[in-house]
């Protein structure tokens, strides 16, 4: 099972960078963490904010498979604690399928996204910055798993 992160925004800070590759680097063999970043529809005064949000979702969906089983991120979607992210990452294994994590751009995802996603996740009610988000992901991904091995790092 591979974990595909897909998140919209290109030319993440170094301290992004540093940070996500800090636990990427940490997971396991058989359950590894990839990162697709893809560029943000263009919003300028002129031009539409949901035409940005569809130019999005078409490059989100173009990188999904079928067999995808595919997670959003998003605000009004379920609220998970640790231990329920480990109980969903435990049932993932089990399907055989790789998972795909969906992080919109600024105005959120794509009602496609949405509807395709077999899940929906709220990281928080908060607003947090896109970069942001990547770290907390790919930490709370890392914690999840070491859950799930026994690992003490969750502690």
């Amino acid at each position: 099972m591979k974990l595909k992160i897909l998140a919209v925004g290109t030319k993440m800070p170094d301290w992004v960078e540093r940070g996500v590759n800090e636990y990427v680097k940490r997971m396991p063999r058989d359950m590894p963490v990839e990162f697709i970043e893809l560029a943000p529809g263009p919003r300028q005064k002129s031009s539409s904010v949901d035409k940005a949000i569809a130019q999005e979702g078409d490059r989100m969906l173009s990188k999904l498979r079928e067999q995808d089983h595919v997670v959003a991120l998003d605000v009004p979607g379920k609220r998970w604690d640790t231990p329920a992210l480990s109980g969903h990452m435990e049932q993932w294994r089990s399907l055989g399928q790789d998972i795909a994590l969906l992080i919109g751009g600024p105005d959120g995802l794509d009602a496609r996204c949405l509807a395709r996603a077999n899940q929906s996740w709220s990281l928080s009610p908060l607003t947090l910055p896109h970069p942001l988000v990547r770290i907390i992901l790919a930490e709370q991904l890392y914690r999840a798993w070491t859950l799930l091995a026994g690992h003490p790092y969750h502690r």
